[in-house]
């Protein structure tokens, strides 16, 4: 009897119980338990995140630093609230975003997934499919909330910094760019980020979903196996494939997150309005092919513990979420 307790709460999951369906999930509490333990995951990883943003927008000699003396530079001079320059603002205002985000995701993997039942192809391809779909759709929605967010926050990450314009606060950041453009400058880089950032969040749950096949698959796991992993095994390998997701990620975008994050935060251009060419001419004129790598460093280290931290996180929140039966 004991030893049939024992089995009954603590069962094994087999490969194909490892990922939780749309429908399985109760929304609220998903959203709600989402919603606190990736604010927590955000702020581990935020002070990276302001290292890579003024490295990108310095012209003060911090883009030839590197990462860790940039940090070190932060803390002498603004101690702990430097590094944390934005997030406040960012916290709060992701909230709603990531009810956007994750409820597109999980709906439209769950979509593409009834839709490809019945196609003759591998199980591994339809799922790579599928999340590939998601990664896209969500990140399209995710766009419209999240690039005003950014603007705002990552001219917060700079301040004090040549080129951009001071401001007191998040409020006084809105006032300031919509007295300058207009609403539309809330949106500066809204192009180049819907652009580029959708394949890449298809490269990102592509190479994740790839990444947890081939590891489970070398470590002698198969859907139809009576071989199980256990919840350490599945947390482990999620993360690394996370990681490994995050870093390739990192390296294929990075000089397209500087020329939108200088595009979004730099005022000092001249006659005219910032543009994407204004802003790559820029940085070839500043420091040749190598300025768009500026902040590579903190940006690898940031996407892959986003990686790592973001998908261990999603799939701990989608396990606490599941319908009681």
């Amino acid at each position: 009897m004991a030893i049939e307790t024992v089995a009954a709460t603590t069962p094994e999951l087999s490969l194909a119980d490892t990922d939780v369906n749309w429908d399985r999930l109760d929304k609220t509490r998903f959203h709600v338990i989402g919603a606190i333990l990736f604010t927590v995951q955000s702020a581990l990883i935020h002070p990276t995140a302001v290292v890579k943003t003024r490295m990108q927008v310095a012209g003060s000699g911090l883009s030839q630093m590197t990462g860790l003396s940039v940090f070190r530079r932060i803390l002498r001079t603004d101690g702990i609230p430097g590094i944390f320059r934005g997030f406040g603002t960012s916290a709060v205002g992701s909230l709603p975003g990531r009810v956007l985000a994750l409820t597109s995701l999980e709906v439209s993997k769950d979509m593409t997934l009834k839709y490809t039942e019945d196609m003759n192809m591998a199980e591994a391809t339809r799922v790579g499919l599928a999340n590939g779909v998601a990664g896209m759709v969500s990140n399209l929605v995710s766009c419209l909330y999240f690039v005003p967010l950014d603007v705002i926050c990552q001219r917060l990450m700079v301040q004090g910094l040549p080129g951009t314009t001071p401001c007191s606060g998040p409020f006084d950041v809105v006032r300031k760019v919509r007295e300058a453009e207009g609403f539309r400058g809330m949106y500066r880089g809204f192009g180049l980020t819907a652009i580029t950032q959708t394949p890449a969040s298809a490269l990102w749950w592509g190479a994740y979903g790839a990444a947890q096949h081939i590891i489970w698959r070398s470590l002698g796991y198969r859907d139809d196996s009576e071989k199980k992993p256990s919840h350490v095994e599945m947390i482990t390998v999620q993360a690394t494939a996370g990681m490994t997701a995050g870093a390739c990620s990192s390296i294929i975008t990075t000089p397209i997150d500087t020329v939108k994050t200088r595009l979004q935060v730099i005022d000092d251009y001249g006659v005219g309005r910032p543009s994407v060419m204004k802003t790559a001419k820029s940085l070839l004129k500043e420091d040749g092919w190598r300025g768009f790598y500026r902040g590579f460093g903190p940006r690898f280290l940031n996407m892959s513990l986003y990686g790592t931290t973001m998908i261990v996180t999603y799939e701990l929140i989608k396990r606490l979420s599941v319908k009681e039966a």
